[in-house]
């Protein structure tokens, strides 16, 4: 199965290089199942419905969320009717949607995917580790689901590399999400889990991670808040993970995907 993850989509420049570039991708690279993390795609804060169908009809198959879930308010509505939107699985009970699904990919294949938010310098949830321990039981990999992709949205890369090796050869790839920045260690685990500590933003890097560089600066150099943050409108880069599974489920190759933009581009060599 070959698995396409896309890191955090931030305001109009992120979704204008989704739009132009997963369909080709999807095509080019025989992919199985994309998931877009999406919480930051309405004007830099939160989701919509119609960013959301945006997504999918792109070739998104599923569309992860994080800390920003709830932002825009008709998030609270529709995420309700949308099984391929999950926000993080270890908010309160009663929150509005679903933290796991099972969805269909395009072979037929079940794909597993759980969305959990951090907890260092985090709003203060559920234990994650608790959290996805629950999910992993309720549907093994390889026996419930024939994939398991796990997004951690959370800000302490030690929180997401623990959590890495917590699930390791129990799901198929564990990517971070949140800190907007893609890191250089993006590999396999011993149990052959993929795993990469950050997936890096789609937007504009020309940005203090997504916003327009000026309020960021000025509140940092002088504390006050002037105007609100806007999402940078420049040339975007799609920032992600590839990954290659074997008929186990576990990861057989990853590598970084960055593609347009400021950033020095990557894409597997493997398709």
């Amino acid at each position: 199965m070959r698995l396409l993850f896309i890191g955090d989509v931030v305001g109009r420049a992120g979704r204008s290089i989704i739009n132009a570039e997963l369909p080709k991708l999807r095509a080019a690279w025989g992919l199985d199942f994309v998931i877009v993390n999406g919480e930051n795609a309405a004007g830099g804060f939160g989701i919509t419905e119609a960013v959301c169908d945006e997504f999918l009809a792109a070739g998104a198959d599923c569309v992860t969320l994080g800390n920003h879930a709830f932002d825009q308010r008709d998030a609270l509505v529709f995420i309700a009717r949308q099984p391929r939107l999950i926000r993080p699985v270890n908010y309160p009970r009663g929150t509005p949607g679903r933290g796991a699904n099972l969805i269909e990919a395009a072979s037929g294949a079940r794909v597993l995917v759980v969305n959990v938010l951090g907890r260092v310098f985090m709003d203060a949830l559920d234990d994650p580790f608790a959290a996805i321990e629950r999910e992993l039981k309720a549907c093994p990999l390889g026996i419930g689901c024939d994939a398991a992709v796990v997004d951690f949205h959370a800000e302490a890369s030690s929180e997401k590399q623990a959590f890495g090796y917590f699930v390791d050869g129990r799901v198929s790839l564990v990517v971070g999400t949140h800190t907007h920045v893609p890191t250089a260690d993006c590999r396999i685990l011993a149990q052959r889990t993929a795993y990469m500590t950050d997936a890096g933003m789609t937007g504009d890097y020309d940005s203090v991670i997504g916003m327009d560089k000026e309020e960021p600066v000025r509140r940092f150099t002088t504390k006050l808040p002037t105007s609100r943050f806007e999402p940078a409108s420049g040339p975007a880069t799609l920032c992600g993970v590839a990954v290659e599974l074997d008929a186990q489920g576990l990861a057989t190759q990853v590598a970084p995907v960055r593609i347009g933009g400021r950033l020095a581009e990557a894409r597997p060599a493997f398709w």
